[in-house]
């Protein structure tokens, strides 16, 4: 009979694509982790993976067993969690994502949070708001600090701060407008159809212009280390300058463009949050005052 433990199994092979892997990564031999696999495709008489050497890809049936097996195992997790966990929040597990845009001092926070907290397990995830809310709905993480504009429902959403984007290039600049930014190379610091490439692309609409677009690239760091080799300028929220700025990288505020952005936390709408959860936002909230 199929059980949580099975599904932990299954969910480990499926994500290390490789059974010596999953076996190391539940601390277990080989021989039984293929029993136990074995087992569960013949209970469910189909083929859960197809082999490729020693690789292991799922198959389509597989992969819709990944994805309930995946939601399933974390609501399990999470029932623990609530009956286990003191009130005061001092145990438990804060799985937490953060936007590739990043948050000013949230390595602070972060420590401090483990500071006041040490027995609470850290689980940080970074990538785009959009798979972050993903991430969420699968509860994978509990909550997110994301990016508007959002598109998806069914999620509490808690304003943290709106700040203004920057121009960014590696030479000494005065105040720009975004006519002279359109005729300038730029790397946008997000993909196409996400949300800052969004709001840079509507600012540039509005004004009826069109931006030179020569790269995309969520990657802070890698983004610019781009503009600091001189391959083109970026317009970043002002918060990305403090994290990943340095004595190589200008910027300047962009004449009546009405770009903002906006940071705020995410969690899944009518679901428990748990008590380290609550206790970390409070302290964000407070370190962004």
């Amino acid at each position: 009979m199929m059980d949580i433990k099975q599904l932990k199994y299954f969910i480990a092979i499926a994500e290390e694509k490789n059974i010596t892997a999953a076996a190391t990564r539940l601390h277990m031999s080989q021989p039984p982790l293929s029993m136990q696999l074995k087992q569960l495709e013949e209970e469910l008489d189909v083929k859960l993976f197809e082999r490729n050497g020693k690789k292991m890809e799922l198959t389509d049936k597989g992969e819709i067993l990944y994805q309930r097996a995946l939601r399933l195992v974390n609501s399990v997790e999470e029932i623990k969690n609530e009956i286990q966990e003191t009130e005061e929040g001092t145990k438990g597990v804060l799985a937490v994502g953060i936007n590739t845009l990043s948050v000013s001092g949230f390595s602070d926070m972060l420590q401090s949070f483990h500071k006041k907290y040490p027995l609470v397990t850290l689980k940080v995830v970074q990538n785009d708001s959009f798979y972050l809310a993903e991430m969420v709905k699968s509860r994978a993480i509990e909550m997110a600090f994301v990016r508007l504009p959002l598109e998806h429902r069914g999620f509490v959403y808690q304003h943290l701060i709106s700040e203004p984007f920057v121009f960014v290039n590696n030479k000494e600049t005065d105040i720009m407008s975004l006519e002279e930014i359109s005729n300038i190379p730029l790397i946008i610091p997000s993909t196409e159809g996400l949300g800052s490439y969004n709001i840079i692309h509507e600012a540039f609409s509005r004004e009826k212009l069109h931006f030179k677009r020569i790269a995309e690239c969520s990657d802070m760091h890698v983004l610019m280390e781009m503009v600091k080799g001189g391959m083109g300028a970026t317009i970043v929220p002002t918060s990305v300058l403090d994290v990943y700025g340095d004595s190589n990288l200008y910027s300047a505020p962009i004449k009546d463009a009405n770009l903002i952005s906006s940071l705020g936390v995410i969690w899944l709408e009518h679901h428990y949050v748990s008590t380290p959860a609550k206790n970390f936002i409070e302290l964000v909230k407070e370190k962004l005052s």
